[in-house]
Parts: structure tokens; sequence; C-alpha cells
């Protein structure tokens, strides 16, 4: 029998749960519903860490966490503070007893971990907000008192000067000192009465995240939660987050606001014993290696379809998060991830580290990233090694400092119908992948990794096959526009085997099919030596070049008009998003295919062909506006694309 348990602000946690008697905590309700209950939450602000005690067993019986219909229901990390004192000019502190925070303290907890660069000062995971706008921690007390604020900074990928978000406020300030008993909290209101103001501290590491792993079939959907000390999570680590799974099996997260995590927003990752940062705290060796025994472990540790992962992320608004909006390694197999719109993410750059991204996932073994929007952020998406059976569909990213970077992996991967519409487009430091009908119209980077070899695996499934590094090549261009840039040259040479401008000729020189590539390899005998020095064939035709994009030397079908300029741009209308482009007289002269299983030649390292999840054949046939292609049609990913001048809403 299922039941539908209340939550309610003027309730009991000794009711009955009843809607006439509702219970006043969300905890309390989650202490007791079992699979096919239901707890629906009315209206309020509830300050507490939701930890489910149970699971559901099914995805037809799984325990739901709902917010009631038309009701605004927001859940914190944080605690109110009205007890401030002045101290000097617009400094005021608040002091409170240790106990306050129970047994996790943000203001002595640091960010730290692997892949984490430390500063001189290290960063705290507390923080301070004024009416719901965050503070910056501040190196020392003094700097309280005169804060000069910061109209731009450096971006740590691109190394390029970018305007920070929002510099008016870099000017408020937090500074913490601790001792034995209490915890002294400073900070600069400026022209705000803190004791007049709305002022919230952080004091939770989540807002909805349970304590043990294995809490399957657990929806949770239409609740703003916000203002959680969550920790760093890279892949070699426990990836706690204001929202997440804890390395359990189908959630359904939606139709949520995820805001204000000091980390990372929604977690579908992996748990502690797989791994905690010992890079960072043993120091002896490299967080590849150690990231390589995570993945070994996490098959101990069950690490399979049956166990973990085939979550539902959908619908979600997601901003103002100071690493990742969503983040995941290992935990995150076989899910899929739409129609979110995640901004602002690693904006504040209060720290910084190789684990940053609007979308941050480690091996998205089938993974579906489709409709989502991405920008603002300093980074859109990262998929990072075994990027597997991915598909990256119809996504929308916009100014970004970097839009897409696809990394030490082996494929199969599909990159289709999506706008990569940043000035810094695309890293691909990867092979085996299938980009089909993009627009892209920023720098590409092309390098090859031939340092550090990462796993692949039996086609859907998380077994290991094998271990490969990356060569380069292998890879499918079809159907796409590329636009370039006055500040980019065409295609120059870098360290490392790296090569970066906009268009496909960095793989001139390439071969074009397997047979040349293994008769290039086998001209000389031996064994690894020999593949490592010829390039993997790569598969590229009838794709648009405009505006000083560069195409494949060995392209035979293609539209280059060196001159043109689209005058591309992306617009928002209230709640909508336009694309606006011109496009030359000739641009229907030639017509994209659409490509499939049977089209797309196997990757050669995974000997794996390009697959739905399922094992199916895949058939790319829907545009980014979700119209069904015709059998030819229209470069680019929107099918009804045309000479002459475009206006496409492309998000709504």
């Amino acid at each position: 029998m299922a039941f539908e348990y209340h939550v309610a602000k003027n309730g009991s946690d000794l009711g009955e749960g009843t809607k006439q008697n509702p219970f006043l905590t969300i905890n309390k309700a989650a202490s007791i519903a079992v699979a096919k209950d239901t707890i629906v939450v009315h209206e309020g602000e509830y300050r507490e860490w939701v930890k489910p005690k149970n699971q559901g067993l099914s995805p037809t019986r799984r325990i739901t966490y709902q917010a009631a219909e038309g009701e605004k229901v927001v859940i914190k990390g944080s605690e109110r503070v009205q007890d401030w004192k002045q101290v000097e000019g617009s400094v005021w502190k608040t002091v409170l007893p240790n106990s306050f925070f129970k047994d996790y303290n943000p203001y002595i907890e640091e960010v730290f971990g692997d892949w984490l660069y430390k500063s001189k000062v290290p960063k705290h995971l507390g923080d301070v907000y004024l009416n719901g706008m965050s503070f910056y921690e501040a190196e020392s007390f003094e700097q309280l008192v005169n804060p000069s604020g910061q109209t731009e900074v450096v971006d740590n990928w691109t190394r390029q000067v970018v305007p920070v978000h929002n510099p008016e406020q870099t000017k408020y300030i937090w500074f913490a000192e601790v001792d034995n008993d209490t915890t002294t909290i400073f900070a600069n209101f400026h022209e705000s009465n803190p004791n007049e103001e709305l002022v919230e501290i952080n004091v939770r590491k989540c807002c909805f995240y349970p304590e043990e792993t294995g809490r399957d079939y657990i929806t949770v959907k239409g609740f703003e939660m916000a203002q959680a000390a969550t920790p760093w999570t890279p892949p070699t680590a426990d990836q706690p987050a204001l929202l997440g799974a804890n390395w359990s099996k189908g959630w359904i997260i939606e139709d949520n606001i995820i805001h204000d995590s000091k980390c990372s927003g929604i977690s579908i990752g992996k748990e502690v014993s797989t791994g905690n940062n010992y890079s960072s705290k043993r120091k002896n060796k490299p967080g590849y290696q150690y990231q390589i025994e995570s993945v070994f472990h996490g098959i101990k540790s069950g690490w399979s379809k049956e166990k973990v992962g085939s979550h539902i992320v959908r619908n979600n608004t997601i901003y103002d998060c100071g690493q990742n909006g969503i983040v995941g390694h290992l935990g995150c197999i076989f899910s899929e991830i739409y129609n979110n719109h995640i901004y602002n993410i690693a904006l504040k750059r209060e720290f910084y580290g190789h684990e940053i991204a609007g979308i941050k996932l480690h091996a998205a073994i089938d993974v579906q990233l489709v409709n989502n929007r991405i920008h603002d952020c300093s980074l859109g998406t990262w998929l990072d090694w075994q990027t597997q059976g991915t598909r990256i569909s119809r996504n929308l990213f916009y100014r970004n400092n970097r839009d897409m970077y696809i990394e030490v992996s082996h494929g199969p991967y599909i990159v289709d119908h999506n706008i990569l519409a940043s000035e810094y487009a695309l890293d691909n430091y990867a092979q085996g992948g299938a980009y089909l009908n993009n627009l892209i119209c920023g720098k590409m980077v092309h390098r090859k990794i031939l340092n550090r070899s990462t796993p692949y695996h039996v086609p859907h499934s998380t077994e290991i096959l094998g271990f490969a590094v990356v060569h380069g090549g292998d890879d499918r261009y079809y159907n796409n526009i590329f636009i370039g840039h006055e500040s980019f040259e065409g295609v120059v040479p870098g360290r490392n085997d790296s090569m970066e401008g906009v268009g496909t000729a960095h793989f001139n020189g390439y071969t074009t099919s397997e047979e040349e590539y293994l008769e290039k390899v086998h001209q000389k005998p031996g064994d690894v030596e020999i593949f490592l020095n010829v390039d993997q064939p790569v598969y590229i035709n009838k794709n648009a070049y405009f505006n000083g994009a560069v195409p494949f030397e060995r392209e035979n079908e293609k539209i280059v008009d060196d001159s043109f300029n689209p005058k591309f741009n992306i617009t928002e209308e209230g709640r909508d998003v336009y694309l606006f482009c011109e496009l030359p007289e000739n641009f229907e002269k030639v017509l994209g295919e659409i490509h499939s299983t049977k089209t797309l030649h196997p990757v050669r390292i995974v000997d794996a062909d390009f697959e739905n999840p399922d094992g199916s054949e895949v058939t790319v046939d829907k545009d980014l506006v979700g119209e069904k292609r015709s059998e030819k049609s229209a470069l680019g990913p929107i099918s009804q694309l045309q000479s002459g001048k475009n206006r496409v809403k492309v998000w709504e």
C-alpha cells in the first residue's frame, strides 16, 4: 500500500504526517517513507539536510519527494544570523559557539582535494549571503576594512583576461576566526545593516543527499535548494553535492532550482570507499594513478548497471555554483541529462582546479546529454575519461570561457546538432568521436595525449576491455558549419602535438581510411612504435567553412567561403533564445546526409559501432529544434537553415 505523507511549516514531527496533521520536517517523513510512498512538502523555507533513509525498489516502486503543486518550497543549507555587532565602519561581526555547527564547521573546512591548485591563503567552505548574494572570502581581517574589489581576472584555462561576472559583488567580503569554543565571522556589508536585512551563513554540507549508499529509485521534484557548504569533488574523492544520489541507482531529479553551492550543485558520482583525495593527502603518486585505482575499486564495489547510475536529471535550473552544475564519476553511467538550464558556474573564481564545468563527468558510459542550455560558465561541458556510448545532442552553448572539452577517451561517442557559440568552442583531446550537424564558431584545439593510458569497455558495460593512449584522429566530421573568428589565424601548430584553429585542418596529413592507415603502419616491422608513428584515419565530408575557418585538405565535398561573414549571433529575448545568421547564396549546393550506425565507421581502438545505449542502431535524424530531417537537408544543427538571413528560436 502506498502512503502520502505531508510536511508543512505549521506541522509537528509528533503528528501523523497527514495533510490535516503534517510533519514539521522533511527528515521526519524521510525516516519512515518506503517504496511507493510520496512525501509532499508544502510552501515554506526548510533549513535542514534531508537524508533519505529508505530506498525504492524499482522504477515503478520509488519514493517520491515533491513540492506541493503550485507552492514554493525552499531547502537551505544555511542559517539566518541576526546578532551582528558593528566593529569598524561597515565591518560587522557575529560570534557563534562551535556547537552551532555540530560536527561540520564550514569555517574550518578548507576547499581541498586532488587537482585543486592551492592558494597561498586557503579558502574555506563557509560563505555569507546578503539578501541572497554570496560574498567573497578575504585573505585577512585587514582586507575587510578597505576592499578594493575586482573588475577583471585571468581565466586559468585560456590565460585570457576576462571581466569579473559581477564586479560590485567582489567588494562584499567576509573573514572568519575559529578557536576552541567559538567561530567569529566578520563581514563588510557596506551600506547595509545586517540586522535589518536577510543575512545567512553556510552551515550544512548538503541540502538533499543520503548519508548511506544504495538508496535507489528516489524522485526529487519541484524544490528550490540553495546555500550548502559542499566540498571539492574531483573524480578521486567522495562527490557530495547540494543535491545528489550518493552511489545509488535510478534517481529522477527534475524541475528543481539549484543554486549557491560552494562547489557542486547536483552529483550523480562516486563515493568515498573508492578513493578520497589520496594524491593530495599522500603526495606519493599522481592523481592519474589514483584515478585508475578508483576505477578498479569501483568494480570491486559493484560498479555496474545493476547497482548504480541510470539516473534522469531533467528540467532543472542550476546556477551560481563554485565548481560544477552537475558532477559525476562512475556513478553517472547510463544516465540521461536533458532540458536543463545551467549558467554562472565557477565565475566567482575564488579557487581553481581541473575539475570545473557546467557539467563535469568521468566515465559517462552511454550517458545522453540532450537539449541543455549552458552559458556563462568557466567551461560548459567536460567529458573526461571513458566517454563511450555517450551522446551530446541538441545542446546550446554560448558565452562560456570554453564550450566543450572531451579528454582521453576512445569513443564511440556522438556530438550532434549542437551550437557552440563561444569564442573558444572545443578542446578535442580524444579519439573515436562523430561530430555531426553542429555549428561551431569558436577556437578548436586538437591534441594527442600519449603519456596517459585510459580504460575502454565492452560496449554498453562497465567491464574493462583494455587501456590505450590517445593517438589522435579516428574522428568523423560530417554536415557541420564552421565559422572562423578574426582573432584566430587559421591552424597554428602548438606544443605536445597540439593544433588550434576553427575547422578541420587540424587533421591535415592524416589518412582517410583504415586500409590506408594500416598500409602505412605496416611499412616497417614492429609493434607499439609503428602505430604511434602514424596518424589514425579521419572521415570528413560535407562541411561548410566561413570567415576564415579552414577545411581538411582531403575533404571532397564542402562549402568554403573564406571572406563571407555570417554575422552569427545568439540573443536572449525574455526567456527565449534566438540564433541569427546570414548564409551565402551557395549554401544549399551541398546537402547533408542522415548518418547512422551503418554510415559511421566503427572506432578502431574499442572496435565498437556507434549505437544507442540499448545496442540498437542509432540514427541521427532530429535537429536542434526537434524537427525530423529529410534524407538530404541543410548543413548545421537546424534543418531549415537557408541562404540569406536566418532567425530561429533555439530555446524556449
